[in-house]
């Protein structure tokens, strides 16, 4: 590469962090680091009528959390700052003039209710009115005007914006990293606003001004910028700068059919698509932070959502995706959503975890339940819970799901398995009672080995016993190995739920 790589993720802080624009952020952050260059993030906040306070900190706080918080932003290694572009405005004004000055742009008066005007009339034809070449000259628009017109009427304080002066009968070649050769017509371009009537500009031209002032070398985000592409390659040829290197991202689709993944979709099935829980008046969009996902978790599924590094492997950390991250092996097609792979990967990265991280998170969740400790429980014995039921849990919140009898004796009883309960169990339970009491190494083995020589001396079958023993115990036929439960609740608690048990049954 002939510079040194500078990415950006430049959201605007009009609300939550969409999960797609996590994935662009995860994009820009892997490429950068792939290629020893700089992430950094600006705050397209131009559109001052969908800002959205409490957003901007949300970006920052979910980066963070994810892991793939950036080199350069606000408050932080400001080399090229403000990279608010609120606090750039008095930069945009000069740069939207010398287009105007060089021809590749124009002034226009046109009121918001003449244009409407004219949308109007064109809806009526059946047709579609656009701003462009065979309009402009026709319109109310400085090139029409002499320069001293032009500047009486800026003078009288009338509205007008700056409109790009889109060439015509070009065709662009544009070389897009992910999508190879991407041709445009001019002729089918509409002169964009470049600078509004309240002093601000627009997207366009702050995205392409503060992508050069900042040294951008690539600019990699969603397809549905792809539009602007031509409009931006023209700016940057306007101005005579160089451009950066395009990487279209495919889009996030619907766990179900084509159409981009929306928060709607999220709703209806039961899955956030925002990475921390956002909060309204109209209520609370679920987060994945909140909903018990493992950030490292997050990022893994979002990589390989239109990416894969040409393997069957599927479990990253993020210094491999570092390593092997490659923008030619996006796909051009969109990845769809699934909710459900999602879930696994978090399970994954449950599993890998060591018992006693695991243990310490689950004992928050217990207090946030309001759940005690029974039977002596040490974090030893929470810790070997955790080992006994966490290959069945994706999240740590549902590890008490999973070991709730190991907390509380059953207040309820598997009906199926109930069925089986005979006057002869009663008899069985109570001599079983008898075993346990005299047991004095109340420890798994132990207790295995002493009840199956009971068992086995006595012509006992296993599942006369194990079965309504576990019952007793758990209240269903689930759960780790019976005897380990036993030795952790104790004795006492055992034989106490196997009286209970007698009793109810």
């Amino acid at each position: 590469m002939s510079k040194p790589v500078r990415v950006r993720f430049a959201p605007s802080p009009t609300g939550p962090l969409h999960i797609g624009g996590v994935r662009t952020a995860l994009f820009n952050y892997l490429f950068a680091k792939k290629h020893s260059g700089t992430f950094y993030i600006r705050i397209e906040d131009t559109d001052q009528t969908r800002f959205v306070s409490e957003a901007e900190a949300y970006i920052f706080e979910a980066l963070e959390w994810l892991g793939i918080a950036p080199d350069e932003t606000i408050g932080k290694n400001e080399k090229f700052g403000p990279y608010r572009q609120s606090e750039r405005k008095s930069i945009y004004k000069q740069y939207a003039d010398t287009l105007v000055k060089n021809g590749w742009a124009y002034y226009a008066f046109d009121t918001p209710e003449k244009l409407d005007e004219l949308r109007k009339e064109a809806e009526a034809s059946k047709n579609t009115f656009t701003y462009n070449h065979t309009v402009r000259e026709k319109l109310d628009t400085s090139l029409n005007l002499s320069q001293e017109k032009i500047e009486e009427r800026i003078a009288n304080g009338e509205h007008f914006v700056i409109r790009f002066k889109t060439p015509v009968n070009q065709i662009l070649e544009i070389e897009d990293i992910i999508r190879g050769k991407v041709k445009f017509d001019t002729n089918l371009l509409d002169d964009k606003v470049l600078f509004k009537s309240d002093g601000m500009p627009t997207y366009h031209l702050a995205n392409i001004v503060d992508d050069h002032l900042m040294e951008t070398s690539h600019v990699i985000r969603g397809e549905e910028w792809l539009p602007s592409v031509p409009l931006h390659y023209l700016l940057y040829q306007a101005f005579g700068w160089e451009a950066p290197e395009f990487a279209h991202l495919p889009l996030i689709l619907k766990p179900v059919g084509n159409g981009k993944l929306s928060k709607r979709d999220g709703d209806k099935m039961g899955f956030p698509v925002f990475p921390l829980e956002w909060k309204t008046s109209e209520g609370t969009c679920m987060g994945y932070r909140e909903n018990g996902f493992f950030p490292e978790a997050v990022i893994n599924f979002l990589a390989l959502l239109g990416w894969n590094d040409g393997t069957e492997q599927e479990i990253f950390s993020l210094e491999e995706l570092v390593e092997k991250f490659d923008l030619k092996r996006i796909h051009k097609a969109g990845a769809k959503f699934d909710p459900d792979k999602n879930k696994w990967f978090n399970h994954q990265y449950l599993q890998k975890k060591e018992d006693t991280e695991l243990a310490v998170m689950f004992e928050k969740e217990l207090a946030k339940k309001n759940i005690s400790t029974p039977f002596g429980m040490t974090k030893e014995k929470l810790t070997k819970i955790v080992s006994l039921v966490k290959d069945r849990a994706h999240f740590v919140t549902e590890l008490y799901d999973l070991s709730d009898y190991f907390f509380e004796a059953p207040s309820t009883y598997d009906e199926k398995a109930t069925k089986n309960w005979k006057e002869e169990t009663t008899v069985l339970m109570l001599k079983v009672i008898e075993e346990l009491e005299k047991i004095t190494d109340f420890t798994s083995v132990t207790i295995e080995t002493i009840l199956k020589e009971w068992m086995t001396t006595n012509e006992i079958g296993m599942g006369k016993v194990m079965q309504p023993l576990r019952l007793s115990v758990v209240g269903a036929l689930k759960g780790p190995h019976l005897f380990d439960i036993i030795e952790m609740i104790g004795k006492e608690e055992t034989i106490q739920r196997i009286k209970k048990a007698i009793d109810t049954l």
